[in-house]
């Protein structure tokens, strides 16, 4: 993304100020309604059909640099086309592909821009744009993850798009979905480099799968929510997606460790949580 001045209007759009004299269109459709010289405008820069730099305030699935699950739109000669997004759709070169691409799939990606062809396009075999760089991660750093796919041990996760991370499999309350994105914490990265990560801050280690994750939703709530054991089963799955049973079982461990309150109007985090 880009933040570019409007140098002049036309009736087709405004171009942009792309630096070393380069103008940029952003066509009519996407202009704020007042827009005039001298206004900036954040936006994204691409390539259009034709090989023109092109400007749109719409934001892409995913950028330079990121991973994403995408649809294949359309297979052609060159590859398969993604649905990214705008209104260009992204190209998957055949060389880029793991396995041949099906229309209506989707694929985990990875965006970058090719060096030959100054274009933006995707590739599949994500395996070569990860775990390039040293891991530098402190104990308990919030991170963001991408689930990948599910293994024996647990989920392999993508860790701020740079490194491969593993989620195991009973430190989590529910089935993640491939393409998922998540907050999560670094639990450890090993003599070998492969790092462990978490769905929780460390120091919830003591508390099983879904009352962390019930103490957790109560904090992002300020302490506090208007539920409790005779609480509807709907409310409860609607907030912590898991059954009334479970929820109770996991309110009676958290209280058992004085780490809630339980009250008429609900529950309460309390000061030892």
């Amino acid at each position: 993304m880009n933040t570019l001045k409007v140098i002049k209007s036309v009736n087709f759009g405004v171009y942009l100020d792309g630096g070393e004299g380069r103008e940029i269109l952003l066509p009519l459709r996407y202009v704020p309604e007042g827009c005039k010289a001298g206004d900036e405008i954040d936006v994204f820069i691409y390539h259009d059909n034709e090989g023109r730099l092109i400007a749109t305030t719409l934001r892409p699935l995913a950028m330079a640099g990121e991973f994403q699950w995408m649809q294949v739109k359309e297979v052609a000669a060159t590859g398969a086309f993604l649905e990214w997004g705008l209104m260009k759709d992204l190209l998957v070169p055949h060389r880029e592909q793991k396995t041949a691409m099906k229309e209506g799939h989707r694929y985990l990606v990875y965006v970058y821009l090719d060096f030959i062809t100054k274009r933006m396009v995707a590739s599949a075999r994500i395996d070569k744009f990860l775990d390039n760089v040293p891991p530098r991660y402190e104990r308990n750093q919030e991170v963001d993850l991408i689930v990948a796919e599910e293994t024996d041990l647990g989920y392999k996760v993508i860790v701020n798009h740079l490194h491969w991370g593993l989620l195991y499999r009973n430190e989590v309350f529910r089935t993640p979905e491939k393409g998922e994105k998540l907050k999560g914490y670094i639990k450890e990265v090993r003599e070998d480099e492969k790092i462990d990560v978490s769905l929780y801050p460390l120091g919830y280690e003591k508390i099983d799968g879904i009352a962390r994750h019930v103490l957790q939703t109560l904090k992002q709530n300020g302490g506090f929510l208007p539920v409790h054991d005779k609480s509807d089963a709907d409310e409860i799955q609607a907030l912590f997606s898991c059954s009334k049973k479970n929820f109770k079982k996991a309110l009676g461990a958290l209280y058992k460790k004085q780490l809630v309150s339980l009250g008429t109007d609900g529950t309460r985090v309390t000061d030892k949580a």
